[in-house]
């Protein structure tokens, strides 16, 4: 059997997969993601190895993607999380056409054509209120954990709105809201629903068109893919449980796979060793 791995190396967790010739998950994991990147993927990569029942040797092809994919220098190449993303969502789910990826530190939509290849893309990462770490910050000032955040959300009983356009703004509003007796519940609704106005109109900066596919952390909240369902009047497609969170790794071992079988493993490392 064949096997190859990817590794999201994003700025919050990283995570790996391990997929076979057929396209198959056979294990993952994930880690926070710290400062010793090179570390941590290599941590990450064992971990699922482990959990996929190989060896380290057994492995062909290690692609990584995220914002710290040039720090893992055992890899065999690098491609963006637009690329892999794309594979692993159309992957999941063959009619994708619009990606809504929310992370730690960034937001991202994309556009794919026919052949699941990014067409046109937004992001938005200049600001901490268009990203996951703004919902996680809105939680930790209130005193909840991140796990706790779905539950809490699912007891509201009204989204409080959050209008603010900066995180520093928004944490005032949060704020006044507390000292006016609102419910955390309620805020931290507020605070979902104004992410997911960001994150329509970044979509809509790119064109979209359905299929819609949501991936990235904050999409373990069923609450935020009730909201953009509501925002967008459509169904959305949500990969199941933690799998929203291992899409883009998964994307890049699936890409590892794809120029395995177009190049054998001695061309795909000599055309590496070409361009590097």
């Amino acid at each position: 059997m064949r096997i190859t791995a990817g590794l999201d190396i994003g700025s919050t967790y990283t995570k790996a997969a391990i997929v076979d010739e057929r396209g198959e998950l056979l294990g993952r994991a994930l880690e926070p993601t710290g400062s010793r990147l090179n570390e941590v993927a290599e941590r990450t990569l064992e971990q699922a190895l482990a959990r996929a029942g190989h060896r380290r040797d057994e492995v062909a092809y290690v692609v990584s993607t995220g914002f710290g994919r040039h720090q893992a220098g055992f890899v065999d190449i690098h491609v963006t999380d637009l690329t892999a993303a794309a594979r692993g969502a159309a992957k999941l789910f063959p009619n994708t056409r619009t990606i809504l990826d929310v992370g730690g530190q960034t937001m991202k939509a994309t556009r794919l054509d026919d052949n699941a290849r990014v067409k046109s893309f937004r992001l938005n990462d200049k600001c901490a209120a268009g990203t996951g770490a703004f919902i996680e910050k809105t939680a930790r000032y209130m005193g909840y954990s991140t796990v706790e955040i779905g539950p809490l959300v699912e007891t509201s009983k009204d989204a409080i709105s959050i209008s603010g356009v900066c995180a520093v703004f928004a944490e005032s509003e949060v704020i006044n809201h507390l000292s006016q007796g609102v419910a955390p519940a309620d805020i931290m609704h507020g605070a979902i629903v104004s992410l997911v106005g960001r994150s329509v109109q970044l979509m809509k900066r790119v064109q979209m068109e359905p299929e819609f596919t949501l991936i990235g952390g904050i999409l373990r909240f069923e609450t935020m893919a009730r909201v953009v369902r509501e925002a967008l009047k459509a169904e959305v497609n949500v990969p199941a449980g933690e799998m929203v969170q291992f899409v883009s790794a998964y994307g890049a071992g699936l890409l590892g796979q794809r120029r395995l079988e177009v190049l054998g493993v001695e061309g795909a490392r000599a055309a590496d060793a070409a361009t590097a």
